[in-house]
């Protein structure tokens, strides 16, 4: 049974969320509804969830700055609801680490169809245990990344949000392959993204810099998109 955290202030919709998820996923899917940014807190200091859905606009805070608190210690995916669907502000979730950004209004059978599928994502993150690509290793089951300096025992760990750490798994499981962005955006982002391939650009220039001189293994061939080499 998958545990859900609601947070959202809105009564109406709380309850109809509840109501979809309560049938539809019955055996499959427990939602808690936390109110405001402490309650949700309060909750996540109580219990593991496996997915939270996350208002924008709350009473005591937003939604983007509880996202980057709850980055900041927990890779659980996030799926942001809110009415607030401009560019800029479905980027800055994106940017944010957020899994997914829905706009009210919304269809419910759409948001559980994204719920599903953001779950099907996160569980089949750990399929192979060591990846190692030139001075760059991913350890899948641990869900780290370590980059190699010149020597075997100069090496560090490098922290990376969610969908950056995704492209680079899906590019060292594909060496050498020239990847498209409409590939990355579709395995990472999910088929039915609305945004533009600019935020495949923007994630790949934060993953060079995090990789730090690995970065130059990510090779962009214009036109095409990108690959990962050895060197």
């Amino acid at each position: 049974m998958y545990q859900i955290l609601l947070v959202e202030d809105d009564k109406k919709i709380q309850e109809v969320i509840a109501d979809y998820i309560g049938e539809k996923g019955k055996n499959e899917l427990c939602l808690f509804v936390a109110e405001d940014g402490r309650k949700a807190r309060l909750a996540m200091e109580k219990q593991k969830f496996d997915l939270i859905l996350l208002d924008v606009m709350l009473p005591d805070t937003d939604g983007y700055t509880l996202c980057t608190e709850i980055r900041s210690r927990d890779l659980v995916p996030i799926i942001f609801l809110t009415a607030r669907g401009m560019e800029e502000d479905i980027l800055r979730g994106y940017r944010l680490g957020c899994d997914d950004y829905i706009v009210k209004p919304f269809s419910l059978a759409t948001l559980y169809a994204k719920i599903l599928a953001v779950l099907r994502r996160a569980n089949g993150v750990v399929a192979v245990k060591i990846l190692q690509v030139g001075d760059i290793t991913m350890k899948t089951d641990e869900y780290k990344v370590i980059v190699h300096e010149n020597t075997e025992e100069n090496s560090h760990d490098i922290i990376l949000q969610p969908k950056q750490y995704e492209m680079l798994k899906y590019l060292m499981t594909h060496v050498g392959i020239v990847v498209s962005r409409d590939t990355l955006l579709n395995e990472v982002w999910g088929y039915d993204y609305m945004g533009t391939d600019r935020i495949v650009d923007n994630q790949i220039k934060l993953l060079r810099k995090a990789l730090g001189h690995a970065g130059h293994q990510i090779k962009t061939v214009v036109s095409k998109g990108y690959k990962i080499e050895d060197c």
